[in-house]
This record gives structure tokens, sequence and C-alpha cells, in this order.
């Protein structure tokens, strides 16, 4: 097998690359009918007449002729069909796509939310990975989709729009063309039906299409183009300058209410953009909120992320302490709080302890046009139980009722009260309350059968009761609700701790699937599967037999995009199961299926936090044995060459002085024959060449474990090219008999500063190297002289030249351009140059001639020549 068959297929290589990231182009536009969709597929064509490879896979013509006759000779991708509710919607074929993978791919209406049962929720997210693999998209979209000015949409125009995109979408688009058009050529446009039917253009032009709202939006459109232009002029001036112009020490932390505000969110997020700062946005958690709440602040804290945010969630009852070890911990200046909603004792108890805070109040107006419906978000749970509780208190105590004190019977109800917030929360609770002053006043308090009182001073006890029963409840419920959370907490710290414990102490892949089920089982009762890359084309399989519902095709995504899929997410959100990537420093270690047993689990900040966390730590795990594997080996390939080295220059020390004796005495008799005319004396000058040739092939295996081993020190000395040329043909001898050798010094060449011995053998081993793969009689051409502030010494001959493709390989120790070659050597001559060559902090590097033959050329860094202090007279 030869070197050549050892080479990788270049093309191989390329393929094996990951593909660039494709470019995305978007036309922008202030509302719907300003051309958008005409002004892509006319570009679309002008594409198509350059001979690139242009495909529409999604375009909606909303009827409109013009833009129908724009599609005409594009190649269109056929859409999917999904069912959904008794109906059939029309979706975009990513899959498709991938596969025809063309030049440019035309996918209109970037908001727009996908039929269920397609991999993502929302088209921006197709077109993500659409631009992941490379390939070029052209999109559209308005300025009322842009999700931080959806807020501003709404109070502007009066209608909440749905449908949105990230900023971060339309701020990395790689081109954003604007389409736009006046006020009044679009209300004329659309009382033409060229935007919407009549009947429909009709009532959009009674609202969304007045030009007042036209304007306004034009405006938007503009200023949020004008930012990315100024953003992009910024980064580009910051990369000529390499310092920033401006720089901005602000931080800002948003304080997200118990509603979830998302115009704050949305405030925000424009506002970092604005300072080119940093934002936080948090959720201090008192144990007090139903689980209602808990799914507003989770979408809100979603939402906060989309936008660029760091989440989080905090726990505890001093509002205050938390907030002020937030942001001295992030270094924080900025705190923005609703107007609405702020307490005005949290703001003085943070003036206190963060003087140097700033805060800022949010307006939070009145939305009208999306009111939600009041939701108490209290369950059924413990409601009938309560109810029965008091009525058999009420049983128990009629027939004490003449032999008890009332305040006993009191205590009765109070410890119904307690009982209910303690196993049942806060809603039970207050309904014990206000059963047990109602029971108690019926049944108990005279007059009996009857809501009246005899004693006005039962009023005071009753309002007592209710307050104390209230409060109590109250207190004992969150109480309780914040016990069970930190219980929480510190099970899933002590998951994490014993996993880690566990896993640092793994020497096996297998051990890290095992431990990672037994934990997660134990902890939330999750069902797991891990599955690792093998072999060079990366092929995933499962370490154990998968679970049931697993779709490798998903698996496959989620390793190749590095990104989680399935239960939970946006990606395949209703996929059974959860898929995370393990993704670990250097790259994606594999994928973890999870299955839990009941779904809503994956809805909890804290049991998704875990997942990702367990993740993460089998993650580096897996690296870490991959790179334990890798130093292992290392270390035994080191040693056998340390070993190979010791060996070699062992026998190359041995073998000098029998090869020294040889050699000499073989010239003696050569000389002795010459002499006497024996017929033997050329066989005697063959044996003579042959030993010669084989002192140097030891004298260069003793160098190369020499320099190997670092065992060489450099004697490096001034010395003229002229004389180091001359000693290396002098020690050829007659190796080069039979080739034309011609040197080219330039008289003013300057001097070389370094070590005479090893620069004369690396020029030996070059001039061998070209006398050796060349034929009898061609020419063997040395020239030096000094170019661009460098000594620049070249070999060149006219032989069979280098073999095609990268000729790096050639200067590793034991490599030939064939193996099968009949020419002698074990291919340790370029080795020894390179060696050399980097000793003396020079560069050598090799070349075909396009004439034929090969050139290798050595590049020595110039220094300041010595001074030469000659007598007068010389």
């Amino acid at each position: 097998m030869t070197d050549d068959d050892r080479r990788p297929d270049p093309d191989a290589l390329l393929a094996s690359l990951p593909p660039a990231r494709g470019r995305l182009k978007l036309f922008f536009g202030a509302a719907p009918g300003v051309g958008k969709t005409y002004a892509m597929l006319a570009e679309a064509q002008e594409k198509r007449a350059a001979g690139l490879d242009v495909v529409v896979g999604w375009v909606d013509t909303h009827g409109r002729a013009e833009t129908e006759a724009m599609l005409s000779g594009l190649e269109q991708l056929p859409r999917l069909k999904r069912e959904h509710r008794d109906c059939e919607l029309d979706a975009f074929d990513l899959d498709a796509a991938l596969a025809r993978r063309p030049a440019i791919l035309v996918v209109d209406e970037l908001p727009h939310s996908n039929a269920p049962g397609c991999r993502h929720p929302k088209r921006w997210q197709d077109v993500e990975e659409l631009l992941a693999a490379g390939i070029d998209v052209y999109s559209a979209m308005n300025v009322q989709h842009l999700d931080s000015l959806n807020d501003v949409v709404s109070r502007v125009t009066g209608v909440v729009v749905s449908e949105t995109v990230p900023d971060h979408v339309f701020d990395q688009a790689d081109e954003v063309r604007l389409v736009d058009l006046p006020p009044d050529d679009l209300l004329q446009r659309l009382a033409a039906g060229k935007v919407y039917l009549p009947e429909v253009a009709q009532r959009a032009a009674a609202n969304f299409f007045r030009k007042g709202n036209l304007i306004a939006l034009r405006e938007l459109a503009l200023r949020r183009l004008a930012d990315r232009v100024d953003s992009q002029i910024r980064a580009q001036r910051a990369i000529q300058d390499h310092t920033p112009v401006s720089g901005s020490n602000f931080g800002l932390l948003l304080l997200i209410d118990d509603d979830g505000n998302e115009d704050a969110i949305r405030q925000c997020a424009r506002l970092a953009r604005a300072l080119e700062a940093p934002w936080h946005a948090i959720w201090l958690d008192d144990g007090r909120q139903h689980d209602a709440v808990h799914d507003q602040v989770q979408a809100a804290l979603k939402l906060a992320a989309e936008q660029g945010a760091v989440t989080l969630v905090q726990s505890g009852r001093d509002n205050a302490r938390l907030l002020a070890d937030y942001v001295r911990r992030h270094n924080l200046s900025l705190l923005a709080l609703h107007r609405q909603s702020y307490p005005t004792r949290l703001l003085r108890t943070l003036k206190r302890q963060v003087p140097e805070l700033h805060v800022l109040l949010l307006a939070s107006p009145d939305r009208h046009t999306d009111r939600k419906p009041l939701r108490l978000g209290w369950p059924l749970r413990g409601w009938w139980q309560t109810v029965l509780l008091c009525l058999l208190v009420t049983v128990v105590a009629l027939p004490l009722r003449g032999l008890l004190e009332p305040a006993n019977q009191v205590m009765l109800y109070l410890l119904v009260v307690l009982w209910s917030a303690v196993r049942y929360g806060r809603a039970p609770a207050a309904l014990a309350a206000v059963l047990a002053v109602g029971l108690f006043d019926f049944f108990l308090v005279p007059p009996y059968l009857t809501f009246a009182v005899s004693d006005v001073q039962y009023l005071i006890t009753f309002a007592v009761m209710l307050v104390v029963g209230l409060v109590a409840g109250q207190l004992v419920a969150s109480q309780r609700q914040s016990a069970d959370m930190a219980q929480q907490r510190e099970a899933h710290t002590r998951i994490l701790f014993e996993l880690s414990r566990d896993l640092g102490q793994a020497l096996l892949e297998e051990q890290v699937g095992e431990a990672t089920a037994r934990y997660l089982h134990s902890g939330l009762g999750a069902r797991i599967d891990l599955w690792r890359p093998v072999g060079e084309d990366d092929h995933l399989q499962p370490q154990q037999q998968s679970l049931p519902g697993t779709d490798s095709a998903i698996v496959r995504w989620c390793f190749d995009h590095g990104e989680a899929a399935g239960q939970g997410t946006t990606t395949l959100p209703n996929s059974p199961l959860l898929y995370l990537p393990l993704k670990a420093p250097m790259r994606t270690r594999g994928v973890l299926v999870l299955s839990l047993p009941q779904p809503a689990q994956l809805s909890d900040f804290a049991t998704r936090r875990l997942c990702e966390a367990v993740a993460a730590l089998a993650a580096q795990t897996l690296e870490r044995l991959h790179y334990i594997d890798v130093a292992q080996q290392t270390l035994l390939n080191m040693e056998a060459e340390r070993m190979r080295h010791s060996l070699l220059a062992a026998l190359s020390h041995d073998l000098r002085t029998p090869l020294t004796a040889l050699t000499g005495n073989t010239e003696t008799l050569a000389r002795k024959l010459q002499r006497a005319g024996s017929p033997f004396s050329d066989d005697v000058l063959l044996l003579q060449q042959q030993g010669q040739r084989i002192a140097r092939l030891v004298t260069n295996l003793l160098e190369m474990a020499q320099l190997q081993v670092g065992s060489m020190t450099l004697k490096k000395e001034w010395l003229p090219v002229e004389e180091l040329v001359g000693g290396a043909i002098a020690a050829l001898g007659g190796a080069l008999d039979g080739h034309i050798l011609r040197t080219d010094i330039e008289p003013d060449c300057p001097l070389i500063h370094g070590d005479p011995v090893l620069l004369e053998r690396l020029l030996v081993n070059l001039v061998e190297n070209a006398a050796k793969y060349s034929r009898a009689g061609s020419e063997i051409r040395i020239r030096c002289a000094g170019e661009n502030g460098c000594i620049v010494l070249r070999v060149a001959d006219q032989g069979v030249g280098l073999p095609p493709g990268d000729i790096g390989w050639l200067f590793h120790a034991f490599s030939r351009g064939n193996r099968e070659s009949s020419v002698s050597g074990v291919g340790l001559g370029l080795a020894i140059c390179r060696t050399i060559a980097d000793a003396h902090e020079a560069r050598l590097e090799a070349e075909n001639l396009p004439g034929g033959g090969a050139c290798f050329t050595l590049t020595l860094p110039l220094l300041a020549q010595p001074s030469l202090d000659f007598p007068q007279e010389n």
C-alpha cells in the first residue's frame, strides 16, 4: 500500500466539512400590500435568469394576478397536507426543501404559524434550519410582526397581531430590503382590490388601514431599519478601529410581575438594544402564587429568553434582599418595574440597600383589545373535604354547646382551617374560615338556627374568628408551599450532587448511561435512553433498547443541530418524548431521550432545568472519558516513539565504528588495486560507494534520533553560503557523478547565522534527494540570494517531481513518495531537513516546477550582519 493510497480524498474531506450558513434576505414592509412578495419574486426571476438554481418553497399570492404572473417559470415545491379538526391544511415541506437544496429558496410569510404536526410551530424556525443547512433564503415580513414592536403596533392600530418573529431573526439577516409605498398609494391599491378581496378590503379600510395607522407603521419601519443600519456602522467601525467607539456600562434588570406583563418585556428588549447593554428578567417566587400564575410567569420568562434576556426564578420572602444581591452579583445598574404594580416599600428598602441602583417605572397601558378572563386557578381538590370537616365539627359541637364555652368551640373550627391549609392549600382554607363563621353563628350562637345574634359582642367574635382563620390559613398554606419548593430544590440538588459524584468515578460510557437513568428515574420517575455516535460517520445508536416511540429521525436532528426537540420544546412539540443534546465544550456527544410519567412535569421550570443540568453533566463526563482515551493513546504513541528513537540511536551509534573502518579499508584497498591495475578495482570502488551511502544513512538515523529527543545543541556561527555549499558538495563525493551541478550564489548574498554541521547536513540531504530522483545527465541547480528580508536557498532538479496532493507528509519520518520505488532509502532525509529548519526558525517548502522536476526552498531569517574589521593594508 503506497502513501498515495492512504492519502484522503480531497473531495471527501470537503464533503465532510459542515456547510457554510446560508444567507437570509428579508423584504421588509410597513403594512400588507406594499409589494413585498412581488419584489421578492421579481428578484428571484432575475437570479434564475442569471443561471442560479431558484426554487419557490412557499408563496401565497392572495389572488393577485400580477403576483401570480411572477411565478411563471419558477420551480415550486409541492405542499404537504395536514389534517386538523376535520379540515385539510396546506403546510410547507421542510424536508423536501432540505433534500432539494437549491441555491436560493423563496419562503414567503416569515411570521406564519405552521399547521399542527409540522416539525416547528413557526415558519421562521423552518427558515433557521434552512440557513443552518447552507441554503440561501428569500422571505418577507411586515413591521407589525416584529415581537419587540408588537405592543406598540397594537396601541397604534388597535389590532393585536398574534404571529410575531423574534427580533434576533431580523437583526441577524444578511440583507434587509425595504419595500415602501406611500399611504395614499396603498389605500388606492386597497380600494382597487389589489390587496384584499372587496368585502375584506372594506373592513380593513375602516380598521387597520386608516391613513394615520399607515403613517405610524411607516415611521416604525423606517426607524427600525435605521437602527439596523446604525448597528452595522458601529460594528464595522469597531472592527476597523479594533476598539469600540462608545460603550455603555448599563445593565438592565426587569422584575416580572405575577401577571407576566408581556408589554414590559418588549419595552425592556427595545431599551436594552438601544443601550447596547445586557438585560436580565427574574421572577421572585414567595410561595403564595397559584398554578395559573406559574403558567403565566413561565410564558413570560420564555418570551424574555427569546428576546435575549437571561432568565431566572428566585425563591424567598425578602424581595429587596434578593434583588440587591442579584444586581450586585451581575453588575446591573438599572431596575425596571411596572408603574401600576410596584410596591413603595420595596423601593424604599432598595434605596437603602443599593443606593447606586437606578429605577425605571414602565408604563403598563390598559389593553382592552386583549383582555383575558379572570381565572382563579384554584383546583377543586380539597373543597368537598373542607365542607365535610366543617359539618363534622358542627355535629360534634352541637351536643357540647351547653358544656363548652364559645371560645373553645371557635378553637375547633380554627383547627379545621389550619388542617385545610396544611392539607389542601389556601383556597380551601379560606372556604373553611367562611364556613366556620357561618356554621358557628347558625348552630352554636343563640338564638339557634338563625344568623341573628342576641349579644352584639358575638359580632366581634365572628370578625376576629374570620380574620384569624383567613390569616392563619394563608400563612400556613404559604409556608407549606415554600416548604414543598425547598424540598423540591433540595431533592434536585441532591440528585445533581450524587450524579456528579458517580459520573466523576465513571470509567466507561455504559456507566454514564446507567447512572443517568438511575438518578432521573429516582428523582422524576423518568425513563431514559442514551444515543451515542458510532464510527467515523457518527451513526447514532442507543446504548440499550430504545424507548417505545423514539424517533431516530428526531434523534438525528437533535444531534446535528445541537438543540432540544420533542415534548415541551418548539421543535415537534407533539412528540411524547423529550430529546436533549449532550452538548460538551468541544462537540455534541450524543442525545438523551426522556420519557416522563406526566407530560405536565416539563412545564415546571425547575424540572426542565434539572433535565438540562443532568444532560450537561452526562455530556461533560462523556467528553472527559473520550479525552482520557485520547491521552492514554497519545502516551502510548509517545512511549513507542521514544523507544524507537532510542533503539535507532543505539543501533546507529554501534554501527558507525565498524562502518568507518569498513569504508576506510575499502578506500585503501581500492587505491592499491587501481595502482596495481587489478580488474577488481571497479568492484571495490562500488563497494566503497555503497559503504559511504550506508554511512550517510546511519548518520541520518543518529541525527534524527538526537533531534527528536532534543539532545543536540545548536552551535551557531556566521558562515558564507559558498562555504556551506562547497562543504555539502565535498561530503557527497561520488553521489553526484552522472549529474550536472550548477550553483548560482549572488555576490552580495548575506552571511548565514546557524549551525554549520546541521545546515551542511540539510543541504547534503536535499542535493542527494535531487540526485536520486532525477535521471543521469540531468541538471541540479543550487541558488542562494537575499529576498524580501530573508535568505532563500533553493535546490531544483529535473526529475519526476513530487507526487500529487498534499506534500506535507513527505517531511514526516519514514515517508516516501512511493514505497515500491526502485530508489533506495528509508524516508529520513527530508524529515531531518524539516527538523533542522525548525531548529533554526526557518521554513522549508517543496513544489513542482512548471517545466518538470521539483524545487525545495529553505527560507532563513536575515539577521543583522556582523561588522568585519579588516586591517587597512588588506
